[in-house]
């Protein structure tokens, strides 16, 4: 990564932290953004304390490094960040989304502003970057007469849009819009050579700390620690995965999985030219209490299973 520039969000803690010291670590200059406020509902006054002690953890391992503390979630604020990366170090190679809150709450209890925060912060704040930095890559592009260039987006989604969570509405919501948008950026800039991907992380953060089980006792490691992701950030910002792009994967503790896209689990047709109510009460409640039978097992099914009856 030497002589490439990143951006990481949210970069003054947890996640973020341990992405911007990895990404330093094997040589790229970093922007390290992140708004400072102490409460993981985005609250308190913002600081630029957190990024700027990330900064002098980096310098003092011989990197380059310098701090943003810009609100990501603000259009403008987003398109100084990547302005300030490209007038410090010349260009922007590497995005890596980061930055969220959480305002949890079932979803017939939760206000307005505790949905529009959430959505704001996450899914809007991964949009700012990615638009100004899609158009620094669009126009770095023409300038060198159509020619790829070198440009990566890392998204941060999570698991909870997969299987959803109860007590977070918001925050599933945000994380399943960051898959979409990952996806269609991924199309919309790989004529231009740029990639897109996503992580789900599993790690112990101050966002997860109601979440999992104490640090295992024995002095063997944290498996949820946040350095256990950011080599995957890593190599997803490097050269190696140029050719890595609309996906999304799953990594904590030694493990990463590749998440397939949705499949078809199966396929009725109707006896006659449509369905009535009736004939989907016939096949749709079968199957379906049929899966409850299984524990909700989603049934891994290849291809397109036609079923005309029962």
């Amino acid at each position: 990564m030497r002589g490439r520039t990143a951006v990481v969000t949210g970069a003054g803690r947890g996640l973020g932290r341990a992405e911007a010291l990895e990404l330093a670590r094997l040589g790229a200059a970093v922007v390290v953004n992140d708004h400072g406020r102490p409460g993981r509902d985005g609250s308190g006054e913002a600081s630029s304390a957190p990024a700027e002690a990330v900064v002098e953890e980096i310098r003092a391992a011989g990197g380059r490094a310098i701090a943003h503390v810009g609100d990501v979630a603000d259009f403008e604020q987003a398109r100084a960040l990547v302005r300030t990366a490209v007038d410090t170090y010349g260009s922007l190679d590497v995005l890596v989304n980061n930055a969220g809150i959480l305002r949890d709450r079932m979803v017939f209890s939760m206000a307005e502003d505790e949905w529009d925060a959430v959505i704001r912060v996450h899914l809007k704040g991964h949009f700012n970057t990615t638009r100004f930095a899609a158009a620094h890559w669009r126009e770095r592009s023409k300038a060198a007469g159509g020619a790829p260039v070198y440009g990566r987006i890392v998204n941060t989604s999570s698991e909870a849009f997969l299987a959803g969570s109860a007590g977070q509405p918001n925050y599933a919501a945000a994380k399943g819009g960051i898959v979409g948008l990952t996806t269609s950026t991924a199309h919309a800039l790989r004529r231009y050579g740029v990639t897109v991907n996503a992580i789900c992380p599993r790690a112990r953060t101050r966002m997860t700390e109601d979440v999992f089980a104490a640090v295992p006792a024995g002095g063997g490691g944290d498996p949820l620690a946040p350095e256990h992701v950011s080599p995957l950030v890593a190599y997803l910002a490097s050269p190696a995965a140029g050719e890595v792009t609309g996906q999304v994967f799953v990594a904590h503790g030694g493990m990463v999985a590749v998440i397939g896209r949705p499949t078809v689990a199966a396929c009725f047709e109707a006896k006659e030219e449509r369905f009535g109510v009736e004939e989907l009460a016939a096949v749709l409640t079968p199957y379906h209490l049929g899966c409850r039978d299984e524990g909700f097992a989603v049934p891994e099914v290849l291809g397109l299973k036609r079923r005309t009856g029962p």
